[in-house]
């Protein structure tokens, strides 16, 4: 098991990784450094092998596939997890260790949002885009992650050992966010100073269908974790449209006596039971989810005894 590992995901990142590799092997003489080239074209293996890393290779395109194969790859104390483009200032690294090793945080989240990001970052609608997610994902998971979407992290054994990666690209930091405050994981805020790409390094985000893909993860992964929520909203949609329209039928019958509005009457008694549907569904999700809360909890326990056999090897 390695004391501190910094994991970092690489795709074309021939112009800063060495730069990047180098400046960790200098804060962080202890860590064990590691570069996952996910299917790069450039010089991106040989570049960060010759400045020390140890360079693997993950054939599965996408950010998520390779910190997947990562997390099942390699057993650390601590794990670090950064960008290769030289956007996140490694002179942080140590404040963010400190949380895992001494202060038993399981996520420590870089937070540019507190800092530099929206003055140097020069892309507008990623500015927008990042507020947006963390409003949307405070509000739904009641938590308060300063940065719901940087990719700069600190994890302890644990969290990486029981966190299940279903996403494949950049959803993912939206996903290991929202799994920490559902299994009420201890995560941490470091702010930190961001810096934009230097000059002939490109940003592999996709502004509108990587926006989309990050707004349809929080909506799958609030069904998931919170289907009582979720099932919970479609049904007070659905009685509240049967209400609105039965409303009118019922008065008539009341004055005269009479139901002139039958296919109304029949659609209106069809979206109640719809509601109705729709809330116990919920209600039997939610007593599924709290079980795999209390197996998740069981689980940690193992992983625990697993990390400290580990340490004694």
């Amino acid at each position: 098991m390695d004391e501190i590992a910094v994991l970092i995901p690489c795709y074309n990142e021939e112009k800063t990784i060495e730069k990047v590799v180098s400046d960790f092997k200098r804060e962080l003489p202890e860590a064990v450094i590691y570069v996952y080239n996910n299917n790069s074209t450039d010089n991106t293996a040989m570049l960060a092998a010759k400045a020390g890393a140890v360079v693997r290779n993950e054939y599965m395109q996408g950010k998520g596939n390779v910190i997947r194969r990562m997390f099942r790859d390699i057993d650390a104390r601590c794990y670090i997890i950064t960008d290769g483009d030289d956007t996140y200032p490694v002179e942080s690294a140590r404040k963010m260790i400190d949380f895992v090793l001494n202060k038993n945080a399981d996520m420590v989240v870089g937070d540019r949002l507190s800092s530099t990001y929206f003055s140097e970052n020069k892309r507008p609608f990623h500015n927008i885009g990042n507020s947006v997610v963390r409003k949307c994902i405070n509000i739904l998971f009641h938590n308060d992650i300063k940065d719901i979407m940087t990719g700069y992290r600190a994890f302890s054994y644990e969290f990486v050992k029981t966190f299940p990666i279903l996403s494949k690209g950049f959803e993912i930091e939206t996903e290991m966010s929202i799994h920490a405050v559902d299994k009420n994981m201890y995560v941490e805020n470091v702010v930190i100073d961001y810096r934009d790409r230097p000059a002939g390094s490109v940003s592999k985000l996709n502004t509108y269908s990587d926006g989309m893909k990050v707004l349809k993860t929080i909506l799958r992964l609030y069904r998931t974790y919170n289907p009582m929520g979720f099932f919970g909203i479609i049904a007070a949609i659905l009685a509240i449209i049967s209400a609105v329209f039965f409303i009118p039928v019922m008065r008539e019958y009341v004055i005269t006596g009479l139901v002139p509005d039958f296919p109304t009457l029949i659609v209106c008694g069809f979206t109640m039971i719809a509601a109705i549907q729709s809330f116990f569904a919920g209600m039997q999700l939610q007593t599924i989810v709290q079980k795999n809360r209390q197996d998740f909890e069981m689980n940690l326990q193992r992983v625990d005894n697993d990390k400290k056999r580990l340490m004694n090897l």
